[in-house]
């Protein structure tokens, strides 16, 4: 998960306590529903098709609590989480921090940003499974109580997910305000619950040693050991969320918020469901629904399945964020962005990725059938971000001078327990482990063939592009006429002269009276101020250079930064409502013979390019004072 659209809306008036509730809902979601599965798989595949020993019971409740206290309450809450950027988080905020973006091909850093999209890329797939095997395990507490409705689970969960998929275009604002309050009442239900469990079997509480897990991690045999590994894995799946939503609720509010509620809850509802599967080892089918009373069966499905749809909502919410950033970095085409409200801009909607990811969530419901089936696909994705994130941390914290021995020493001892749990889950593979990475596979070869023609178009408009030294002349001597009026050039490099300027001066001879340059350059940082937003440079009387920055969690309108520009006084005398933008339309012509990518991967690229939306819609440009000239572009 990365930074969500929900969050922004919370973050806006949040005091401490606000902020600590609202971490609750967008970040502890995932894995705060995680008790409806992670340990039941974890007890069967202890169990091996045998009957489940109580030492299996004790030392899969041990391996469950240490691993969510050594990687998600000593990692993420105390390591990674200091490896901001600005205070935000997340894999796009460690590849600038890094300034992997712009790495020339062939050094270390253009490796690492291939890691890094490799990993942003793991994120869509955990968005498809996340969906699809929360809800599942929530609708398949009817069971428990009437095995008659088995053959309605999967169609009620389908219904279920098309509603969260259709609700997306609408906004999410309304929900984000019930998101930390019933999340709260939520890890309420799993500490009482807990609760009950423990008092009729107190012996469990012997799993709080880390000895039960490790000895009966070497005792078992190592396949089986692994697959147990695997399992377990599930408990702590969604803890990534702590560091990727750190820029909108803080450090504080989210540790206060793991350390004093979401820890403790899931603890008291890992060691009860432990102590039920003791007294009764029949319970392992659905040992987190069977802890319950029968008589609050069915209200606990119904709570779940909003648990479970919140927690869907916050990682929907992140991809969507975690798109427009990638957008605006130049990872991916750009996309059309709706805005659901107008009063919080983090607020958004990317209706492609809206029906791929739903396609995707719903394909893996009906396919895979079960959540038992569905814990096969799902943590792969999952422990290899992981991996990447701890790696990517330790390059930050070297860069910023920490000892490299030390960063060695800790940051290595994590990733190995990081490459252990991958391990563990590749032996999933087969067993539906492949469907998130071929996700993750698919949208990483986009972004890298992206990545890779955007280079390659802006080497050829360099070689096309006039220097400002060829303007001036031309603006000096050799335009027959000065047009009256002000027009627009964007311009896709600070520096040079836009295709679209050299076009119009060669169709018509002419200029404007005042004419400015406008490029949008997004910055390493998440967010640029305001004062810092345009930067104005005269380059001749008449014709005037405007860069406006922007951080990568910021849109980039242009209309707005021009505003802005005229309100402080950086371009007086300028009538917005009375200028034309002159945009370049380009179009991409792949060719074999000339150095870049093969031939169908530059085909791929223009494909993209050619269903990208359009500038002047992406940057907001006033759509009726839009003049487009087209431009051919070789490859």
């Amino acid at each position: 998960m990365t930074d969500t659209p929900v969050a922004d809306s919370l973050k806006s008036n949040a005091l401490p306590v606000t902020a600590t509730i609202g971490a609750l809902g967008v970040v502890y979601g995932d894995i705060g529903t995680s008790p409806l599965y992670a340990l039941k798989e974890a007890a069967k595949a202890a169990a091996h098709g045998g009957p489940l020993t109580s030492d299996a019971i004790l030392g899969v409740a041990s391996l469950i609590l240490w691993a969510l206290i050594l990687i998600i309450s000593i990692k993420y809450a105390l390591l990674i989480m200091r490896a901001d950027n600005r205070g935000e988080g997340g894999i796009v905020a460690l590849l600038a921090l890094l300034s992997a973006r712009n790495a020339q091909p062939g050094t270390w850093r253009a490796q690492l940003l291939i890691v890094g999209l490799v990993g942003a890329a793991l994120l869509y797939g955990d968005g498809a499974i996340t969906p699809a095997i929360s809800v599942l395990s929530a609708i398949e507490g009817l069971k428990v109580d009437a095995p008659s409705l088995t053959p309605v689970v999967v169609p009620l969960t389908v219904v279920i997910l098309i509603g969260l998929f259709l609700m997306q275009k609408q906004g999410t604002g309304f929900i984000g305000q019930i998101f930390g309050p019933v999340m709260l009442g939520w890890f309420a239900i799993l500490a009482a619950l807990g609760i009950h469990g423990i008092i009729k079997a107190p012996a469990v509480l012997a799993a709080l040693s880390p000895l039960y897990a490790f000895d009966f991690l070497i005792h078992e045999d190592f396949h089986i050991s692994f697959a147990i590994l695997g399992a377990a894995f599930l408990a702590v799946t969604g803890g990534e969320a702590m560091y990727a939503d750190m820029g909108h609720f803080g450090r504080v509010p989210i540790r206060l918020a793991w350390f004093t509620v979401a820890l403790p809850a899931l603890v008291l509802n890992y060691f009860g469901q432990a102590a039920l599967l003791v007294t009764d080892p029949t319970a392992i089918d659905n040992p987190f629904y069977q802890l319950a009373p029968d008589w609050v069966q069915y209200p606990l499905v119904a709570f779940a399945a909003l648990a479970t749809v919140i927690a869907s909502q916050a990682i929907i919410s992140g991809v969507f964020s975690l798109t427009q950033q990638s957008i605006q970095l130049g990872f991916l085409p750009r996309m059309h962005i709706k805005h659901t409200t107008s009063h919080a801009i983090g607020q958004i909607y990317v209706p492609l990725v809206n029906w791929l990811l739903a396609a995707a969530t719903l394909g893996a419901v009906i396919g895979f059938g079960t959540s038992d089936a569905l814990a096969g696909a799902y943590g792969i994705a999952v422990s290899l971000l992981m991996a990447i994130t701890t790696l990517l941390a330790a390059l930050v914290a070297i860069q910023w001078g920490y000892s490299p021995l030390i960063v060695v020493a800790v940051n290595g001892f994590f990733l190995v327990i990081d490459c252990i749990f991958f391990a563990a889950n590749s032996t999933k593979l087969f067993e539906g482990g492949w469907f998130p990475l071929l996700l993750a596979t698919v949208v990483a070869f986009l972004m890298l063939t992206w990545r890779s023609g955007v280079r390659l178009v802006e080497r050829a408009r360099g070689s096309l592009r006039q220097p400002e030294e060829d303007l001036i002349e031309t603006a000096i001597s050799k335009c027959h006429a000065r047009l009256s009026g002000t027009a627009i050039f964007l311009a896709s490099a600070p520096n040079g002269v836009p295709l679209a300027l050299t076009q119009f001066v060669k169709h018509n001879h002419c200029l404007h009276q005042r004419v400015v340059l406008v490029t949008v350059l997004i910055e390493e940082s998440p967010r640029v101020a305001d004062e810092e937003r345009a930067e104005v440079i005269e380059i001749i009387p008449g014709i005037t250079r405007v860069i406006l920055h922007y951080g990568f969690m910021q849109y980039p309108t242009i209309y707005a930064g021009l505003v802005l520009a005229c309100n402080q006084g950086k371009l007086p005398g300028i009538d917005l409502t009375d200028i034309t933008y002159y945009i370049g339309r380009e179009t991409i012509i792949p060719r074999e013979d000339i150095p870049g990518m093969s031939l169908w991967r530059e085909s791929l690229f223009a494909f993209l390019q050619r269903n990208a939306e359009r500038t002047a819609a992406f940057f907001d440009v006033p759509a009726r004072q839009v003049v487009e000239f087209g431009t051919e572009i070789e490859i």
